[in-house]
């Protein structure tokens, strides 16, 4: 990880659990970490937590639904850092819904922002890294076995998913069509500990029946982030899938 000392790295969805893991160890690296989260205050508090570290967190109030918060904030990067050298998109959201009963409404969401928000970021970090001269940058989508495999109830969850998986695939080869050295890798945990079902309204009742199952924490997400990002430049982990010991599915 020395190379990447100094340099700049964009997590989304900093603001709990799988982000704020991400974001605080890459600051302990000694990178400089835009945090971006709608709930800036609590990546504020973080960055109060790690004045001491070798990096420096930046808190940046973001919703990555929206285009032009999102091209906003790329432009705050490119004005005060000069650039992005690292993406990790994390930032994403679950709900319980059926194909045969939706509701809608949280189709929408989960697609806009587990698929249309990664896409926008992804487009804004490549222009910065090539408006920067980054040829050994890197994009990492934080993806799910879900991504791989269906699993009931989240059918809608699981569909976004894959299609992270083969957006990475679609990246992969146009940086390859392009020459480029940019990496891009897909992360995808089994289950983890984190508030991603309150934030997705699945209530404390459906949790109950998840209770007696094993579960990775989000340090462990992130250890996994730092170790593709620490394999030397010529080597790319395309996808690196995680699951806590015992497991069933």
């Amino acid at each position: 990880m020395e190379r990447w000392s100094g340099r700049v790295a964009v997590v989304t969805g900093a603001s709990a659990g799988i982000g704020a893991a991400i974001a605080q160890e890459l600051v302990k690296k000694g990178l400089k970490v835009v945090g971006l989260a709608r709930r800036v205050e609590r990546v504020q508090e973080m960055a109060t937590t790690l004045k001491s570290a070798p990096g420096k967190l930046y808190p940046i109030k973001c919703d990555v639904t929206k285009e032009e918060e999102v091209k906003k904030a790329f432009k705050w990067v490119k004005d005060n850092l000069e650039g992005t050298d690292i993406l990790v998109n994390n930032a994403g959201v679950a709900s319980v819904n059926t194909l045969s009963g939706g509701p809608v409404e949280n189709w929408r969401k989960i697609y806009d922002l587990n698929v249309l928000a990664l896409s926008m970021c992804t487009k804004e970090a490549l222009q910065s890294m090539k408006e920067k001269g980054v040829d050994d940058g890197h994009i990492i989508h934080i993806n799910s076995i879900t991504g791989h495999k269906m699993i009931d109830p989240v059918a809608m969850y699981s569909s976004s998913k894959h299609a992270v998986t083969a957006l990475t695939e679609g990246l992969r080869r146009e940086l390859v069509n392009q020459k480029s050295k940019i990496r891009v890798t897909s992360v995808s945990p089994g289950a983890v500990t984190t508030e991603i079902g309150e934030a997705s309204g699945i209530t404390p009742e459906m949790m109950e029946k998840f209770k007696d199952m094993p579960f990775l924490a989000s340090e462990d997400v992130a250890d996994a982030v730092l170790y593709v990002l620490g394999v030397p430049p010529h080597v790319q982990i395309h996808e690196l899938m995680i699951k806590p010991v015992g497991e069933v599915e």
